[in-house]
């Protein structure tokens, strides 16, 4: 499954089929997104692959840890690494994506004009075990 970014200078590949999705209310994902929430999935790094643009990319690092990588370009979020063994992929650059929302993070910052679909997981912040979450996250992989 290819993704893209907004102006077609990053380009990646996922492999092996396409783990569940998540939806983050958290605000740096709003802020990232314009949205309500960035909706992302985590991949195994033996599963992405970059095809175009890896140079084009640009981080930007909060206080807390977590950052933000973009097109230079176009502005459009792009997939970072997640420790070293995984990819954190927002899918809305994915085409066919076919998978669902599984789970909601941190709807304690949840903006009060959105409401959520339903999920088989929601999380108030962060889930307390990550390894867990991933995994959950690949039980529903769709091929």
């Amino acid at each position: 499954m290819k993704g893209v970014c907004n102006c077609g200078a990053v380009s990646f590949t996922v492999s092996g089929g396409m783990p569940a999705m998540y939806q983050c209310y958290c605000s740096l994902c709003q802020k990232q997104s314009g949205a309500a929430a960035n909706a992302s999935t985590i991949v195994s790094v033996d599963h992405f692959e970059w095809n175009t643009g890896e140079q084009s990319i640009r981080q930007w690092k909060k206080e807390s840890g977590f950052n933000s990588h973009f097109c230079e370009q176009c502005g459009s979020p792009t997939p970072n690494p997640l420790g070293a063994k995984y990819m954190w992929i927002p899918v809305g650059l994915m085409h066919g994506v076919s998978s669902r929302i599984s789970a909601h993070l941190w709807l304690s910052a949840k903006s009060v004009w959105d409401s959520p679909c339903e999920a088989e997981r929601n999380y108030q912040g962060m889930p307390d075990n990550l390894n867990e979450f991933i995994e959950f996250l690949h039980t529903n992989i769709n091929t």
